[in-house]
């Protein structure tokens, strides 16, 4: 599933694909494999962006547009 609402919030953000990574205790290429969707994002992920993020997970896997 490519995730380009998670592209979007980094981006809007100011923040490089690394940030993300570290984030999640994950390797940039993992994380950029995610954004394009050549991997699928782990739930654990979702729950650290959308508290990161401030957001819900709905709004991650782009199920609404209220944040």
């Amino acid at each position: 599933m490519l995730l380009k609402r998670i592209r979007n919030l980094r981006e809007d953000n100011d923040l490089k694909q690394i940030d993300l990574a570290k984030l999640l205790q994950i390797s940039q290429a993992q994380y950029s494999r995610i954004e394009t969707g050549e991997n699928d994002i782990t739930l654990d992920s979702l729950i650290r962006l959308a508290i990161f993020y401030n957001t819900s997970i709905d709004y991650i896997l782009e199920l609404t547009n209220e944040k």
